[in-house]
């Protein structure tokens, strides 16, 4: 076979998939111990976004225009097969790439972000309200945004923002007004900006600005992760994914892919759950934000503000506020309930690795298949280590999928701090 797996476009799903009733045990419901959270969601998502956030409906029809959408972005994506990093490990090992950075945004993130537009404008708003923390979500939304006509206010974690600059001028360009957080256009913000501690921001942070923006201003929120209507609609990627493979006889041994809320690994792997039971589902994150190895599987809010209801994930707090690392998009403080209920029970396995180990990942992958990653998807390289030493010692063949989430030419400014 050659190294590139490709559909043609009228062979693209054309439904998403919603996990939620294929689950080991029922996900534990969103709790409002305010009185208000449950009227703020309301208030913010779109109406079929929250509809589709608690369906028991399994396969959920794309409407024809959200299709047309993708078509636009460059969807579907290929699966490329990396031979090169495959011959490095000297293992019996197969490396398949479900390569989301070919999209036009340059990550998965476009996925949710132009079905949540669409449902947006239909329900008659023109403006979007987000948070974004590396910065992919807030270029998705800002592409969305303006192929729906609609206008984007993004606050980005303030480390992000003035790390990232390519992917706030991305923004720009695309007609999204982008806002470094916490900000002064907020209550929230401004309170938050008292103390010296929130100065970098967090996505936390950046969700309770958004909302609290979206609500003053007759604005929809749309959410970049964790939630389950987003993850339903990055399933498209999983779902290509498990066609593009199937037609060509090859069947995963593992799924890897990283976390940062958890929607980039679940949209690749959940559309193989429910078939693929003997696969092996490794998920990666941050060494310097650690909620998947040492978080609490416990109620917490997804927000600093605490204007969201509260959700059962695995988090290390949601005042946690991470450090300025290069991987801004793996700065959240929690992980999507139902992830962390599939981690719960075992059936994800959480690995985390620091910088300079994924950066050297990075820098190896990049030399071997001329490719370069996001920060924030080099997380998960890793991890086929571990695969190709297993390999090795039981001498049989491993199949990897990952997600290989976006590409990192936006994010050159932060690996050349690696170099300096």
């Amino acid at each position: 076979m050659t190294n590139r797996i490709d559909l043609k476009q009228d062979e693209m799903p054309d439904h998403w998939y919603n996990i939620l009733p294929d689950l080991p045990e029922q996900l534990p419901p969103p709790r409002d111990d305010t009185g208000r959270a449950i009227e703020v969601l309301k208030s913010v998502f779109p109406k079929r976004v929250l509809e589709h956030e608690f369906s028991a409906e399994r396969n959920i029809k794309m409407p024809d225009d959200v299709r047309e959408l993708y078509f636009q972005v460059g969807r579907p994506t290929p699966v490329i097969r990396a031979k090169r990093f495959e011959n490095y490990f000297n293992a019996p090992i197969e490396i398949y790439m479900k390569m989301e950075g070919y999209t036009f945004a340059g990550s998965h993130k476009i996925n949710s972000a132009l079905a949540q537009a669409y449902y947006s404008k239909m329900e008659g708003v023109d403006l979007i309200t987000t948070e974004t923390g590396a910065g992919q979500w807030g270029i998705a939304v800002a592409m969305a945004s303006s192929l729906n006509n609609l206008k984007a206010k993004i606050f980005m974690a303030g480390a992000s923002y003035y790390q990232k600059t390519y992917r706030v001028t991305m923004m720009k360009m695309l007609g999204g007004d982008v806002n470094p957080s916490p900000s002064k256009l907020t209550r929230i913000g401004q309170e938050l900006m008292k103390d010296e501690k929130n100065k970098d921001g967090s996505l936390g942070i950046a969700i309770s600005e958004a909302v609290e923006y979206a609500l003053e201003h007759n604005g929809r929120y749309n959410v970049g992760s964790v939630v389950n209507a987003d993850i339903l609609y990055k399933t498209i990627a999983g779902l290509e994914a498990r066609k593009q493979l199937e037609i060509n006889g090859i069947e995963p041994n593992y799924i890897i892919g990283v976390v940062g809320g958890g929607s980039n690994y679940s949209g690749l792997a959940f559309p193989f759950y429910k078939d693929y039971k003997n696969a092996k589902y490794i998920a990666a994150g941050s060494f310097e934000v650690p909620k998947m190895t040492k978080g609490e599987y416990k109620y917490d809010y997804p927000d600093t503000g605490k204007i969201l209801p509260l959700v059962k994930m695995y988090s290390i707090g949601y005042d946690f506020i991470p450090p300025p690392i290069y991987a801004g998009g793996l700065r959240y403080h929690g992980v999507a309930p139902s992830l962390s209920l599939l981690m719960k029970d075992g059936i994800v396995q959480p690995r985390d690795y620091d910088q300079e180990t994924v950066f050297r990942y990075a820098e190896l992958y990049t030399r071997m298949e001329g490719y370069i990653p996001a920060p924030e998807t080099a997380h998960a390289l890793p991890i086929i280590s571990e695969i190709a030493e297993i390999a090795k010692r039981e001498h049989k063949k491993k199949i990897v999928l990952m997600s290989f989430s976006g590409h990192g030419l936006l994010d050159l400014g932060s690996y050349s701090s690696m170099y300096s």
